[in-house]
């Protein structure tokens, strides 16, 4: 087996070289009961007390680095403090290590730090410790940065991808598919007129105000492998189906635009600032106007309910049903 550039995006290839190589080899994956490894959710948890801290880790490799609505700098925090968000953590605290290439411009290693900063300041998080590498030019491009993410949730309230159940109201915070289709667009310079930009943000806001009014079952940021991925996790570890309305789902003219050029499905591509609740039916509608009010939910919509099927269907816009299937693997590479 070679690894290629699939296994690292998301979907089907992604969980089988997880399964087939890494689970089968590591012995310990759980502290004390906690969520582990083997549960492959958004974060781990190390119950302690009356209280579990979360933990969640993430390496960003992204090309270009400098991106419309971002940069490196940005989305390896906000990604990491979403990934600890989704679990129904309190973001605490962020170690950050970085692998730099020779050569790399100070300038450029300033505004990202700056970039990161911006990010914690707005969620109130600490970058408490980090490392920092340098490699020669020829072995690495650019910049690498991993972030691992704490938080703090009272025991028992953590938020699994397994929460969902029948019934439950299935909310989608925002349009889909903006920061892949606009890295894209950026990088490849396909001279598409827009001012598409990255979501790139952090999602606490949108979660704490979920959270307040009570409901939640289930998360999630569909970040690779987008919607469509982040979807069937939800209802293939919860062992339920949903049923979607696909005229729902929020999408800008410049990504339905770009998506039709290139051949890619938007529901397939990442997302860095969106959030997928799965609510108890009769507390949908206050929490949805809830993530409205917030920073950045105002395109929030309830966009189906969980049933027993066992499928994630789409109602699609011309009336017929189609199964949206986990995608094989991210259209779009190096995007997070």
């Amino acid at each position: 087996m070679k690894i290629g550039m699939s296994h690292g995006a998301g979907g089907e290839m992604m969980q089988g070289l997880i399964s087939d190589i890494i689970l089968g080899n590591i012995t310990n994956k759980k502290i004390n009961g906690g969520v582990g490894l083997d549960d492959l959710d958004d974060g781990a948890t190390i119950p302690l007390g009356e209280y579990e801290i979360v933990i969640s880790t993430d390496s960003h490799t992204i090309d270009p680095i400098f991106f419309p609505g971002g940069d490196i700098g940005k989305i390896s925090i906000a990604g990491t403090v979403n990934d600890v968000s989704v679990m129904g953590a309190k973001p605490l605290a962020i170690a950050n290590a970085m692998v730099i290439s020779e050569g790399f411009s100070g300038d450029d290693l300033e505004r990202i730090i700056k970039s990161m900063d911006l990010v914690c300041r707005e969620v109130d998080v600490a970058i408490i410790t980090g490392d920092t590498k340098v490699m020669e030019q020829d072995k690495l491009d650019k910049i690498i940065i991993t972030t691992t993410g704490l938080g703090i949730v009272k025991r028992g309230e953590v938020k699994r991808d397994s929460g969902l159940k029948v019934g439950d109201q299935i909310i989608l915070t925002g349009s889909v598919g903006d920061h892949g289709i606009s890295l894209m667009s950026y990088r490849e310079g396909f001279g598409f007129e827009t001012d598409l930009k990255s979501d790139v943000a952090p999602v606490w806001g949108m979660v704490k105000a979920a959270l307040d009014i009570g409901g939640v079952n289930a998360m999630k940021d569909p970040t690779r492998g987008g919607i469509a991925n982040a979807l069937n996790e939800l209802a293939s570890k919860s062992g339920v189906g949903m049923l979607i309305d696909e005229e729902k789902i929020p999408l800008k003219r410049e990504v339905i635009a770009a998506s039709e050029m290139l051949g890619i499905d938007p529901f397939e591509v990442a997302n860095e600032g969106k959030v997928i609740f799965g609510v108890d039916k009769n507390k949908a509608e206050d929490i949805l106007q809830a993530i409205r009010n917030t920073k950045y939910g105002k395109e929030a919509q309830i966009i189906g309910e969980v049933t027993d099927d066992r499928h994630v269907i789409l109602e699609t816009s011309m009336g017929g049903k189609r199964i949206l299937e986990e995608p094989i693997a991210d259209p779009v590479p190096r995007v997070c």
